[in-house]
C-alpha cells in the first residue's frame, strides 16, 4: 500500500475490464477516479466495491465523444481529487460493422471514443502529471489481426498502438506511456458456450483469459520504470497461432 495515495483516472470503469483495473489499482492503495458515461449504476457499484474494502474512489460522469469531454474530465478529477498520477484509457466501443455497411456515423462514433478521446485525455492529463506518472492505453488484439466484421474498430485500436509509441516519445522522460492489447479475456455477452469452447480450443494456451490476466499486465507496467512505448499483447498466444 502507498503511504500517500496516487490518483488514478480509469475511463470506462463502470464495468468489464475498466472495473477490474479500477479495483486492482485501489487494492494497491491508489485513489481512483471512476469515469463513466451512461453506466451510472455500474460506476457507483465500482466505487462501492472499492470503498467497502477501505479504498478511496469517486465517480465522474463525462461523455468523452464530446469535443470538450477529455478536458472537462481531467479538470474535474484534478479539482476534486487534487492530481492525476496514473491514467488508464479503457473506455471504448466495439461494434460489429461489416464492410459495406459502415456509416460515417458509425466510424465517427468509434474513432471519437476509441482513439480521439485517449489522445486528448493524455494531452490534458500530461499538463498536470508529475514526473514519474504513467499512462496506459487499452488497445486489443484487433490492432494486429484482420477482423472483417470489425474493420473500423480494428483500425481505431491499431491507432492506439501507434499513438502510444508517439506519446511515449514526446512525453519522455517525465511520463511513461504504454499499452495493453487484450485478446479474449472477457467474452461478449452474446457469446455462447459453443463459441467459447471453439475459442479456447484455437488458442495456444487452450483457455479463455480472465480480467486478472490484463490486470497483471497493468500492474507490471506501473512498476516497470524502464519500459515505455510498448504494447503488451495478452491473448493466450492467439496472435502467433498460425
Amino acid at each position: 500500500m502507498n503511504s500517500t495515495p496516487r490518483v488514478a483516472l480509469v475511463t470506462g470503469a463502470g464495468h468489464r475490464l475498466g472495473r477490474a483495473f479500477a479495483v486492482a489499482l485501489a487494492a494497491r492503495g491508489e485513489a481512483v477516479a471512476v469515469h463513466y458515461n451512461a453506466a451510472g449504476d455500474e460506476a457507483r457499484k465500482t466505487v462501492e466495491l472499492i470503498t467497502a474494502s477501505g479504498g478511496i474512489a469517486s465517480a465522474f460522469q463525462t461523455d468523452l465523444t464530446r469535443p470538450d469531454g477529455a478536458h472537462s474530465l481531467v479538470e474535474a478529477v484534478v479539482r476534486d481529487m487534487g492530481a492525476i498520477d496514473i491514467l488508464v484509457n479503457s473506455a471504448a466501443v466495439m461494434e460489429r460493422t461489416p464492410f459495406g455497411e459502415v456509416s460515417i456515423t458509425d466510424w465517427d462514433r468509434m474513432f471519437a471514443l476509441n482513439l480521439r478521446a485517449p489522445f486528448f485525455l493524455a494531452q490534458a492529463a500530461s499538463k498536470v502529471m508529475k514526473p514519474g506518472s504513467v499512462i496506459v492505453n487499452i488497445s486489443d488484439l484487433a490492432a494486429f489481426e484482420t477482423w472483417p466484421a470489425y474493420v473500423p474498430h480494428s483500425i481505431s485500436k491499431a491507432g492506439v498502438v501507434r499513438m502510444t509509441e508517439s506519446l511515449a516519445r514526446v512525453l519522455a522522460p517525465a511520463i511513461r506511456v504504454n499499452a495493453i492489447a487484450p485478446g479474449a479475456v472477457l467474452l461478449p455477452e452474446e457469446c455462447d458456450e459453443e463459441q467459447e469452447r471453439k475459442l479456447a480450443e484455437t488458442t495456444p494456451l487452450k483457455r479463455i483469459g480472465h480480467p486478472s490476466d490484463a490486470v497483471g499486465a497493468l500492474l507490471y507496467l506501473l512498476d516497470a520504470t524502464y519500459v515505455t512505448g510498448q504494447t503488451i499483447v495478452v491473448d493466450g498466444g492467439r496472435r502467433i497461432r498460425k
